[in-house]
């Protein structure tokens, strides 16, 4: 089992900013392109068949201006509108597999909106229009963002938006898996809809001194309604005895929760961490695998945890010293297991993960501002790693998770000046 890419990528950008004497008036002018040629491989047993080849140029292009007013009906506004086009044309060609995807894509999109703010408050309102060539009709994105500050500090704010993923062919539809000694590869399903999402949150943002040590909470409550969403679904195999997975589009999903996120700075310490708790659930139960069909139908979301946080923190006890301690918490979640290493198809449920790194830093002065630093450190400390990778040629080359390293050492230098 093989899979290796080769890429070129060749791009660049301009821009051109302009003032106005008196900073009102700002008007942005860009445009930026970028081409991509990549030779793949993506095969099992030595297969002449698995060679690609994929080409791919982007443009964007576009425009954008500001204009502060002293006040605007009620308050000091500040009123923002720009136009964007994006263009990419891919093209992706394995023959062997019989598989071409042959994709161009224009969008047009106008922005609007205007914003009033003072210290006290905050009120933002606006919306994107986009036209976008694989669907027949505009679409409009409205935004909506409004923020109290009761006194310095706290920070309260409420807000709204909506947007959508077009149905075309996307990066991770040009990956061709490995599964049971065949491959499986994806395909968009012919009455593909746009995927659609409208989100609304509220925080509480809270910033405090005690002494020298100076803290900041926050916390978040976050729900999204996502309508005609992706979903990938066995289909079966083709002439060639390849695995099809077909995007399609499902009624919906909800996706809600509550994040935590709190920040302490001292004179020698600094420190931060955050939580996550959230509910990721389809509205109606799906089915996936067309190979085992006692799997029963889902209406957990694949590869989301319910509890994920993380956090970093960084010791000082001297000037040229510093210790840091890094970590993330993943939590168990459902991941699809495609039969070949195992007789069929199934759904595993993974334990829980604690990646914590650490390393420590100390900077050489050389001469004037030139400072050497010696690092060195451990990685997944706790061994924290996979345990049930599958093996041989027919396993599934997409059943992985967790941290990306068992533990490992490194050490390191740098110059800065």
């Amino acid at each position: 089992m093989a899979e290796q890419t080769d890429h070129s990528i060749n791009g660049g950008g301009l821009k051109f900013d302009l003032f106005s004497k008196d900073y009102k008036h700002r008007l942005n002018v860009y445009t930026s392109a970028q081409h991509t040629n990549r030779k793949s491989y993506y095969g099992t047993n030595r297969n002449p068949d698995a060679y690609g080849h994929t080409t791919d140029m982007t443009v964007v292009a576009g425009s954008q201006y500001s204009y502060s007013v002293d006040k605007c009906l009620f308050m000091p506004a500040e009123f923002t509108g720009g136009l964007e086009y994006n263009f990419d044309e891919l093209k992706d060609e394995m023959l062997g597999y019989n598989r071409i995807v042959d994709q161009t894509v224009h969008i047009g999109s106008l922005f609007l909106q205007n914003e009033w703010k003072n210290e006290k408050w905050s009120f933002l309102i606006g919306g994107r229009f986009d036209k976008h060539n694989l669907i027949d009709h505009l679409i409009f994105s409205p935004r909506a963002n409004v923020r109290f500050n009761p006194t310095e500090d706290i920070n309260l704010r409420l807000s709204y938006s909506s947007g959508f993923r077009a149905p075309q062919a996307f990066d991770e539809d040009l990956h061709v898996a490995a599964v049971g000694g065949e491959v499986a590869i994806i395909q968009l399903a012919e009455d593909l809809k746009e995927e659609k999402s409208k989100s609304i949150s509220a925080s509480a943002d809270f910033y405090h001194r005690f002494g020298p040590v100076q803290l900041n909470l926050l916390v978040e409550g976050f729900y999204t309604d996502l309508s005609d969403v992706f979903f990938l679904q066995e289909k079966g195999h083709d002439d060639q005895g390849n695995l099809i997975m077909e995007r399609r589009n499902k009624d919906g999903a909800r996706v809600m929760g509550v994040n935590l996120e709190g920040k302490m700075a001292y004179a020698w310490l600094q420190l931060q961490a955050g939580a996550t708790i959230q509910r990721s659930r389809y509205k109606e139960a799906v089915t996936w695998s067309e190979t085992n069909p006692d799997l029963p139908a889902q209406k957990k979301m694949f590869r989301t945890p319910d509890v994920y946080g993380y956090f970093t923190s960084t010791f000082t006890p001297v000037k040229r010293l510093a210790i840091s301690f890094t970590g993330t918490y993943t939590g168990t979640m459902l991941v699809q297991h495609l039969a070949g290493y195992i007789p069929e198809d199934r759904e595993e449920k993974t334990p829980d993960f604690f990646d914590l790194n650490m390393k420590v830093a100390y900077d050489f002065p050389l001469y004037k501002s030139v400072t050497l630093q010696v690092n060195a450190g451990v990685q997944n400390i706790l061994e924290a790693y996979q345990s049930d990778f599958d093996q041989g040629k027919d396993r599934d080359s997409k059943y992985i998770y967790g941290p990306g390293m068992p533990r490992s050492y490194f050490v390191g230098c740098k110059i800065s000046y």
